[in-house]
């Protein structure tokens, strides 16, 4: 079972559950759970899933953990469930789901079984056109007593032949007092200005915030931005800056970290409001243009896919860091 560890209902979601788990099973067999990262998406789905698939869901409104199903999802063996995603050799950043692994769920569907069968699609943006065009026959003739439930960040992204014949879910609706809350509860040492500073950065989504509050980036950005300001105002030590932060940082923490820095500087440009609201972008931004900023953005994204090539991080940071510098 992905995540079984995880699976749990937020208290953001329970309405959603409460509405799902009293229809049940007059909720249609294909559902759309959406909303952005760390919202708590695949959790729910998960707890979900063993709900629909438990022998004594009805004795509570809960999967019990104890019967057959319950332990087979424990263990990742159930015979009623498939998980679909990108291949696990292939978790590169545009994979898409291959249509051999939708065509694959046709038995799955047709068979006769005891009890329900549940299919779980995530990301579900991840299917490209002949996946998604393979899954439609299936979710217009599922079989009796079978769910298809689709993950999304990004549910526009489907195709609307997809999106149609889905129930739509946003998991994502929670209230600032419900954020902070939440917050309050798992990082009780966080004072009012840190905790803000989360939530801006996490899109308001508080498990996003648990995780970045541990980020390793997230107290070295005033250093690395007055590195930056050194690069544009004394115009030396382009490789002596890359260098130093190859090696304080990963490349996909370095990259997370720049591109918040970078959308600020954006920000700072279009007269918005910046998310690392304890910083001052104010001088360094008065350097850049949008048109460049919006080059490094497009930039560090092709930077991303060499990585995964096998490009070393240091050409790609020492060629960051001279495009910074040569305004």
């Amino acid at each position: 079972m992905q995540n079984e560890r995880l699976a749990q209902v937020y208290p953001w979601q329970q309405t959603i559950w409460n509405t799902l788990t009293g229809r049940f099973p007059e909720i249609g067999h294909g559902l759309l759970f959406y909303g952005k990262k760390g919202c708590g998406k695949e959790a729910f789905s998960q707890y979900f899933l063993a709900w629909v698939l438990c022998l004594n869901r009805h004795v509570k409104n809960v999967p019990c953990g104890e019967c057959n199903s319950c332990l087979w999802l424990k263990s990742d063996t159930h015979p009623n469930y498939v998980y679909i995603s990108t291949d696990e050799e292939n978790k590169k950043q545009n994979a898409k789901i291959k249509i051999e692994k939708i065509r694959d769920l046709l038995p799955f569907v047709q068979q006769t079984v005891d009890g329900w069968r549940v299919i779980v699609i995530e990301p579900a943006e991840a299917l490209n056109i002949a996946s998604a065009n393979a899954l439609l026959k299936t979710l217009e003739e599922p079989g009796d007593r079978t769910m298809i439930i689709l993950l999304a960040e990004h549910y526009l992204k489907l195709p609307a032949t997809i999106r149609s014949r889905l129930q739509h879910y946003a998991l994502d609706r929670i209230s600032d007092a419900q954020a902070d809350e939440y917050l309050n509860q798992n990082l009780s040492d966080l004072d009012p200005i840190q905790k803000q500073l989360l939530l801006n950065l996490s899109n308001h989504m508080p498990l996003q915030a648990l995780k970045l509050a541990n980020a390793e980036w997230l107290q070295k950005r005033q250093e690395f931005l007055m590195d930056w300001q050194k690069l544009v105002i004394q115009k030396n030590m382009p490789m002596a800056i890359a260098t130093k932060w190859n090696k304080n940082l990963s490349f996909s923490d370095f990259a997370q970290m720049f591109e918040y820095l970078l959308s600020d500087l954006i920000c700072v440009k279009l007269n918005q409001q910046v998310k690392n609201t304890d910083l001052d972008f104010v001088e360094l931004a008065e350097h850049y243009s949008l048109a460049f900023l919006f080059q490094v953005y497009s930039d560090l994204q092709q930077s991303k896919q060499f990585i995964e090539q096998n490009v070393q991080t240091n050409l790609v940071l020492d060629q960051l860091c001279i495009k910074l510098m040569n305004i």
